[in-house]
């Protein structure tokens, strides 16, 4: 087992500048794809637990507030920061609607005191605030992802035109030998050359798995905060729009 490994290698150091150059492309494409592999796994993870908990304890807690403190927790949560801003956005509609002669200002006021075009208002600030930081949340989920498909799909290419090249050469240097050419005067280059398509597709096939693989969980996430964002805003419409008719 030693000695194959040692033979690859001396393969690698005995090949021309071509193919090592496309060795050294794929190692270095290889080790940012295993680096964000890991990065992603982690991220991914930890999001998918943390928004688990988040949405069960929301629907448990009492009111917004004591869900909000909770959520300020959940640093890897894309429906915990998505809920922070949501309801960072519902606190301005109380907050600015309390008239200037309330007595008590430190206390949100109640639906009767909030006009229905100011629920309306509201409303549909918080709807974009939801919207925009679903869109920041997808972002910041498949930042990195698209590497991992840039990878799989051209360090295969990578790989075999390290190969090519490698024959090419193999090919080139028979010409100028004296004598008949054996196959063991060609099996050396060639053994060399076909090195960068093994490494291109040992490159690319972890890629291609790590990438199907966070592709399926943002969805998921992705998912999720779509619908609690519907619930949420279902919530909301209640309170801030069909609460004034009462």
């Amino acid at each position: 087992m030693v000695s194959e490994r040692l033979d690859v290698i001396h393969m690698i150091l005995n090949a021309g500048m071509m193919v090592q150059f496309v060795m050294l492309l794929l190692f270095l494409f290889s080790v940012a794809s295993w680096a964000i592999i890991l990065i992603k796994y982690f991220q991914i993870r930890k999001a998918y637990q943390e928004s688990a908990f988040f949405i069960e304890y929301f629907w448990k807690s009492k009111d917004f507030s004591d869900a909000y403190s909770r959520a300020k927790g959940l640093e890897f949560s894309p429906i915990a920061r998505a809920f922070r801003i949501a309801y960072m956005e519902l606190r301005k509609i109380y907050t600015e609607g309390i008239p200037k002669n309330s007595g008590d200002r430190n206390e949100n006021r109640n639906e009767k005191q909030i006009s229905r075009d100011e629920g309306v208002k509201g409303f549909e600030n918080v709807k974009r605030a939801l919207h925009r930081s679903g869109n920041s949340e997808s972002i910041r989920l498949t930042q990195m992802v698209p590497f991992l498909a840039t990878t799989g799909n051209t360090a295969p290419f990578i790989g075999l035109f390290g190969t090519v090249w490698g024959i090419m050469n193999s090919f080139h240097s028979i010409a100028f030998q004296k004598g008949a050419a054996t196959i063991a005067a060609v099996a050396p280059g060639i053994s060399e050359a076909l090195v960068a398509t093994a490494a291109g597709l040992a490159v690319a096939i972890p890629a291609v798995i790590a990438f199907n693989y966070f592709t399926q969980k943002i969805r998921i996430i992705e998912s999720e905060l779509d619908s609690f964002s519907s619930d949420f805003l279902n919530i909301i419409e209640r309170e801030l729009i069909v609460a004034q008719e009462v």
